[in-house]
């Protein structure tokens, strides 16, 4: 077990000079926190004793059926049976692969992917086989010939873990004519499919697209969360699973926390119950639109050298780097500049990804992001005169990493 390079940045991203253009953190002050406290307010004066007490190891049933409502968008339709309220969706993903995954076997993700799934699959000591991403999600192709090339080798793959909305950190969503495809190799391979879609009704143009899990009930397990459309704080994510997969879920929940927390889970059903939350979703979709409008307009306008994702929803955008540039070993002089990124090697369980970084929109403001994006172009200017100096030097060889010794090669990349 090791600690991610985004925990690593919080500390240094958390100042106030600096713009962090790293961590993934909703905008909360756009929330009506007076709204929200007053519910809170009222709902342990009325159920007091229900929130502050134990609770379901399975989750609170009204909150449960209040879920179903939540998935309809993404045409879910199931059960409040079929539901296990976690602590996150990150408690849920550490569950799964606690079921599922024995030492040795094999995880299928796509090339980059969350570093927090990363994490959690090799403390479970997994080996992780990354399939490629394009401007359309994972490719059905290459998932194909992964899934044949380790079952030739005799590895025994127990899940394919997918974010297919607005991915974390890539930015890029599966596109409608990939949804049944994706599904078909994994049947065929029997390979079940973790959906995980924090993002998913953060879209910024049209309704969702179905879920995985829309079309399949068997082979998919569906991971939800309140984190990015209510509050992280509050901790309250979920998993839709067939009923076998359920059982051993709840099990294991209660074997880690006993239950998950009923304040929490009454907190957000009250919120559900009392305040329009798809209105208060729609405006968090503009604003975030707005900020990632900015961030766009600032990479085009001050790092037109760069190649980037233009994500449709969600919280981040994917940047290649030009040829030789290396993201991790660039970071100290961008803290120095006071501005702060993800490396792109957070996001890869091989090595992959210096030429990439990850640039959150979510918590700066638009003329924050811009001033984020100015300070983060002088980092990359300095850096491709240190290179051209490099290259002009007698015996150089053109596009070498110059001062940056280790750069490796950044495999598959997003267009």
């Amino acid at each position: 077990m090791t600690a991610s390079e985004i925990r690593a940045l919080f500390a240094v991203a958390s100042r106030p000079e600096v713009v962090s253009l790293a961590g993934g953190m909703p905008y909360l002050s756009a929330l009506p926190l007076d709204v929200v406290g007053a519910t809170i307010g009222n709902m342990i004066n009325e159920r007091g004793a229900v929130a502050l007490q134990y609770g379901s190891g399975q989750g609170d049933p009204q909150l449960r059926e209040q879920i179903l409502d939540v998935m309809a968008p993404h045409q879910i339709e199931a059960h409040p049976d079929e539901i296990v309220v976690t602590t996150g969706s990150q408690q849920a993903l550490d569950l799964v692969t606690r079921i599922f995954v024995d030492p040795g076997d094999v995880v299928v993700a796509e090339a980059p992917s969350y570093v927090g799934a990363l994490g959690v699959f090799s403390s479970y000591q997994a080996e992780i086989a990354h399939v490629p991403l394009d401007d359309d999600g994972l490719i059905p192709e290459a998932l194909d010939e992964t899934l044949t090339a380790l079952r030739r080798a005799g590895r025994r793959v127990k899940l394919l873990y997918t974010v297919p909305n607005y991915h974390n950190p890539a930015g890029v969503t599966l596109s409608a004519a990939r949804r049944p495809r994706i599904l078909e190799i994994a049947e065929r391979h029997d390979v079940l499919i973790v959906e995980d879609d924090p993002y998913g009704l953060l879209g910024f143009d049209g309704d969702p697209l179905p879920a995985l899990r829309a079309s399949s009930s068997e082979h998919v397990i569906y991971l939800g969360s309140f984190s990015k459309t209510f509050s992280p704080g509050v901790r309250v994510g979920w998993a839709v699973a067939p009923h076998a997969v359920r059982e051993k879920l709840v099990l294991a929940s209660e074997a880690a926390i006993l239950c998950p927390s009923a304040f929490s889970q009454l907190t957000v059903s009250t919120y559900l119950e009392t305040h329009d939350w798809k209105h208060q979703v729609g405006l968090f979709r503009e604003m975030y639109r707005e900020r990632r409008d900015a961030m766009i307009e600032g990479l085009e306008e001050c790092i037109p050298q760069a190649r980037r994702t233009h994500p449709q929803g969600g919280f981040y955008v994917w940047v290649t780097l030009p040829e030789g540039l290396d993201s991790k070993a660039m970071l100290p002089r961008a803290v120095t500049e006071r501005v702060a990124y993800v490396p792109g090697t957070a996001f890869y369980a091989d090595g992959q990804g210096r030429r990439h970084m990850r640039l959150s929109y979510c918590y700066p403001t638009p003329s924050r992001i811009r001033e984020g994006i100015r300070r983060l172009a002088t980092v990359v200017n300095a850096e491709l005169e240190l290179q051209e100096t490099f290259d002009s030097r007698p015996g150089a060889r053109p596009g070498g990493p110059g001062p940056r010794a280790g750069v490796q090669s950044p495999g598959p990349e997003i267009t």
